[in-house]
Order: structure tokens, then C-alpha cells, then sequence
């Protein structure tokens, strides 16, 4: 990293490129502002340590400067004029520490290790950002939508830190999912991530399993046994459905989190931990927090930085997206081609899939196994889509209709304009990608683009 000195005391900038170049760093040092904006428009500068000269100085101006043109570089300030308007004035304009004049040269190493540190996190978290912005989804999240791109600018940014994140959502919105992308995208990858469902365990054990317990505890302890928090040396435990932990076992929780070790049952010592924690919940905490339900206490503690993630019906442009991702993993799986029919489609964008996206794909491989060629009918899928569909669709024409002289030739719809409203249908809905339309309508790629040529719509 590159670090630029902005002072004009010659022995404060001499001292401050000196450590700085011990610490590993390429130095730059300058004296005035002018020179310092001059060295910054041909250089890729990290870190600068820059004089403010005063409460109200040029300094300030500078930083305005570099916060604008240059966001991602970090920015301590320096000043011999310590007050809280200057401090609080520079941090509002977003520098990253503070130092006041004189300080200790070990104490200058310290900031530097500390924006180095906070420069790095940001670099990566800028990738992390890029690269959601670029592809479909993070691994097996998937959608592009608006409410999606929320929820990926909140995870790249806490996938670098080590705070409590609180997942919130319905069921089957992919919690635990979101949990698993920001373990797998942190520092920490390649430490344990060890889920926890609080619903599912016997209220007796959920202490054993989380703080571990030591030889005759109880009966049947034949031996002791670290804790799943302890287990997770380094890495996250996911405390997945949070709000059905038993009030007594909140109140021991909320004490681990605070003190950072554990005492496992049975034992008279306390173990440290050093894990990261998430947690995730169907229910309203907040409200459960309003009736004594649960600790609010232990609810700021997990609630640092919450992700609420939308249900499947707020963000149906998502739909088509998800579709062809199960279908593509059933048709790796069977070395199949299966589509869906247009008229499933339909039906599968206008329901509102109260089981959300754990929901869709239980439908699709539902239908997948049910269906008797390659193209997923409606009658393959789950009895709740057909019930649907049924109360939905209009009414049909009575067989006496059909002697209606009012019915001409005109109000009949011929197969290949059938095909080509399907095919201009399922384009709008995919905002005219003609590869996914065309896989998801179970046509080869050229059989697409040789039917748009037909309709005359080859540049659409």
C-alpha cells in the first residue's frame, strides 16, 4: 500500500515517512495542498495522513476533495488544534481516524494498521459489490430485482466484519442461504460454519449443544464435549429460528455474547470462543420483545445489523431467474432438457407462493418427477398451483356458444400467432433475454432468433 504525508513541518513529515516505510508502506510526503492534489492525480494513493492546520484549515477542504474524487482512499487527519467541533466536523466528513499533535510514533503505527486494515475490508467489499452487480445472484442466491440488490449492498459490506447480523424473513425466503454467503465471502471462509436450528432441538439439550459439558454432567455423559460455539473456533454459528430459544437459555446466550467464553454444563471453568454469531427468525422479534417473550437485551445484542429479506411475491421478476436455475440443476441432474409451458409460467409469476422460494423449487421437482417428457406441464405441479389456476382462469365458453353468429374466424387465435404471442410474452417477462426465453420455452437458441426474423422483430 502506498501511504502520501500532507504536513508542511519538514521534521513531522520526515518522522511520519519514516514509520511509515517501517511498516512496510511505499511513502510519499508533501508540504502544501496544492502539491498534494498535483501527487494525487498521477498516483494510486491508499492512505493519507493529512495536517488539517487549524480548526477550520485547508485541510478540511482537501478532504472534501478526496472523499469526492477519490472515495476509496483512506484519510487520517492530524492537527495540534484538538477540538471536538474539528474532530467531529472531519469524521462526519468521512475520515477514517484521528490523530492530535504531538503524538507517540508507536501510536501513528496503530492508525496506520488500523486504516490499512479498513482499506483492505473496503477494496474487497467493493469487489464483492461489483461482482453481485455483474452476475445473476451470489452462489445459490438468486435476483437481480431492486429488493435483492438491497439485501447484496448490506452483505458485502457486513461479509467483512465480525458483528451479530439478525436475518429476518418468512419461511422459505433462503435465511440461512444469506448466512452461508456471508460466512463464505469473509475473511474467514475457510473456518467452520456450523448452523444451528434452536426449533428443532429439545430445549433440554440446546445448552449441552451450544456451551458443550463436561464428563458425568448428567446421565449418559460419559465423556466431555466442547459446544458447537467452541467448535467453531474462527468461523460462525448460524442460530437459525432464534426467537424459539426458552427465556433462561437467551439470558445465557446474551452472557457469552457479552463475556466471550463459555461455561459448559457440569463444569466450574469457563471456556473463551471466538466465533462469529448470526441469527435468523420467521417471528417479529420486536413484538415478541413488547411481550416479555423475548430478552431485549439479548435482541440488541444479535440486532447489530439486521437483513430483512422480501418474500418471493415482492420480487416476482425474480421468477423466471429462479426457474431456470432449478431446472438447470434438474437437468444437469437427470441429463434432461426440461422447460416449462407457457401457460405454467404464467401461472407460476401470478401466484403469490406463501412457502416462497423453497415453495418454487418443491414445485418443480414435483412436476419434474411427474412429468412424462421434457416440458413441465401445469398438471405436474403441486395441487395448491392447479387449485389456483382453477380459480383464477375466466369461465369457459358453454358448447351452445359455439352456433353464436357473433364468433367469426377473426376471434380465433391460429397456432403460429399462439406461438408468437408466447414467445413476445415470455421476452417481455425476461426483459429481452432471448437465450433464457428461449430455454425456458424448451426451443434451441437458432429456432428463437429464426422466429423473431419471421415476425420481423430480429433486432428486438
Amino acid at each position: 500500500m502506498s501511504v502520501l504525508v500532507v504536513d508542511e513541518d519538514t521534521a513531522v513529515r520526515e518522522a511520519c515517512c519514516e514509520i511509515v516505510v517501517k511498516q512496510g508502506f511505499l511513502a510519499h510526503g508533501v508540504a502544501g495542498i496544492a502539491s498534494a492534489r498535483e501527487l494525487l492525480r498521477g498516483n494510486s494513493i491508499d492512505i493519507i495522513l493529512l495536517d488539517l492546520k487549524g480548526p477550520s484549515g485547508p485541510g478540511l477542504e482537501l478532504l472534501d476533495e478526496i472523499k469526492t474524487l477519490y472515495p476509496e482512499t483512506a484519510v487520517v487527519v492530524m492537527t495540534a488544534f484538538a477540538t471536538v467541533t474539528s474532530a467531529v466536523e472531519a469524521m462526519r466528513m468521512g475520515a477514517a481516524d484521528y490523530l492530535t499533535k504531538p503524538f507517540a510514533l508507536d501510536q501513528l503505527a496503530t492508525v496506520l494498521e488500523r486504516a490499512s486494515e479498513h482499506r483492505a475490508l473496503d477494496l474487497a467489499s467493493r469487489s464483492l459489490r461489483e461482482k453481485l452487480r455483474t452476475q445473476q445472484g451470489l452462489g445459490t442466491i438468486i435476483g437481480r430485482s431492486a429488493e435483492m440488490d438491497k439485501i447484496y449492498r448490506i452483505l458485502s459490506k457486513v461479509a467483512f466484519t465480525s458483528h451479530p447480523v439478525l436475518i429476518l424473513g418468512e419461511s422459505g425466503t433462503g435465511k440461512e442461504m444469506v448466512a452461508r454467503a456471508i460466512h463464505a465471502n469473509g475473511p474467514n471462509e475457510s473456518k467452520p460454519f456450523i448452523p444451528v436450528d434452536c426449533s428443532s432441538l429439545v430445549p433440554t439439550l440446546v445448552e449441552s449443544e451450544l456451551f458443550g459439558y463436561v464428563k458425568g454432567a448428567f446421565t449418559g455423559a460419559n465423556r466431555s464435549k466442547d459446544g458447537l460455539l467452541v467448535s467453531a473456533e474462527g468461523g460462525t454459528v448460524f442460530l437459525d429460528e432464534i426467537g424459539e430459544l426458552p427465556l433462561d437459555l437467551q439470558a445465557k446466550l446474551l452472557r457469552v455474547l457479552q463475556e466471550k467464553e463459555v461455561r459448559p454444563v457440569g463444569a466450574t471453568h469457563r471456556v473463551p470462543i471466538n466465533a462469529r454469531i448470526l441469527a435468523a427468525t420467521h417471528r417479529n422479534l420486536a413484538e415478541m420483545v413488547e411481550q416479555a417473550r423475548f430478552r431485549k437485551d439479548l435482541y440488541y445484542r444479535l440486532n447489530v445489523v439486521n437483513l430483512r429479506l422480501p418474500a418471493l411475491r415482492q420480487r416476482r421478476e425474480d421468477i423466471p431467474l429462479l426457474i431456470a436455475h432449478f431446472l438447470d440443476r434438474k437437468n444437469r441432474e437427470h441429463k434432461k432438457n426440461f422447460s416449462v409451458s407457457e401457460e405454467m409460467l404464467h401461472v407460476l409469476m401470478d401466484y403469490d407462493w406463501p412457502g416462497n422460494v423453497r415453495e418454487l423449487e418443491h414445485v418443480l421437482e414435483r412436476s419434474c418427477a411427474y412429468c412424462s417428457g421434457s416440458v413441465l406441464q401445469l398438471g405436474d405441479s403441486s395441487s395448491q398451483i392447479v387449485e389456483y389456476y382453477s380459480s383464477t382462469r375466466p369461465q369457459t365458453v358453454q358448447p351452445a356458444a359455439l352456433n353464436d353468429t357473433s364468433l367469426t374466424a377473426h376471434s380465433i387465435l391460429s397456432l403460429a400467432e399462439m406461438e408468437k404471442q408466447a414467445i413476445l410474452e415470455t421476452l417481455e417477462k425476461l426483459q429481452g433475454d432471448k437465450l433464457a426465453a428461449a430455454k425456458m420455452l424448451g426451443i434451441g437458441k437458432t429456432t428463437m432468433y429464426r422466429k423473431l426474423k419471421e415476425y420481423g422483430l430480429s433486432e428486438a
